[in-house]
């Protein structure tokens, strides 16, 4: 079955987005660069909500001056949209489902092929999080503490256990902090 893995910036404060969804805090480097190309040579699918398909696709098909690996794989990976406001969606291999977000998530994991990622989609994440649907958050944290901004996790219903897999520290301080749902063991 395939996993769904979130990988997104935050700050140290837990923000993945400023108050006016900017981004312009980000710490990037070769090393984070080096990250996204590793997580997107395990992907096949890219999740998005609506915000961040429109800021995205916005940006990645005339990016100019980014990592041509990256830039190629954000333009030709297969993306799902989730919205029921959008009509269209028109970035390459980009795919619009209004449907029951459910149900398509758990079709599109036992479909075969390689991992799906989501990228921001704040209110995606939290959706899929409550419904159990996550396997992986990847947590890549700034040095730097915004003060305010547009939570990570937001009404989250109930507490969720994390396991640590792993964690990487990059050159510019940036730490990428590797957890999976710790699950409960039946007896």
């Amino acid at each position: 079955m395939r996993k769904i893995i979130v990988s997104n910036v935050v700050s140290l404060d837990g923000f993945f987005e400023g108050v006016h969804q900017e981004i312009d805090w980000f710490t990037v480097d070769e090393s984070f660069f080096e990250y996204a190309r590793q997580l997107l040579n395990e992907a096949d699918t890219i999740l998005f909500g609506r915000v961040t398909y429109e800021m995205m696709a916005a940006f990645w098909p005339n990016a100019i001056d980014e990592d041509a690996v990256i830039t190629h794989k954000m333009n030709h990976l297969s993306k799902i949209v989730f919205s029921t406001t959008l009509k269209k969606v028109e970035w390459n291999n980009a795919k619009l489902v209004k449907g029951n977000l459910s149900k398509e998530v758990k079709n599109l994991k036992e479909q075969p092929g390689k991992d799906i990622v989501i990228f921001g989609s704040g209110t995606l994440v939290n959706q899929l999080t409550q419904l159990g649907l996550i396997d992986e958050y990847r947590m890549i944290v700034n040095p730097l503490i915004l003060g305010k901004g547009n939570p990570m996790f937001k009404g989250m219903d109930e507490k969720i256990n994390l396991k640590l897999l792993d964690t990487k520290v990059l050159k510019s301080g940036v730490v990428i902090l590797y957890y999976k749902i710790k699950r409960l063991q039946k007896s």
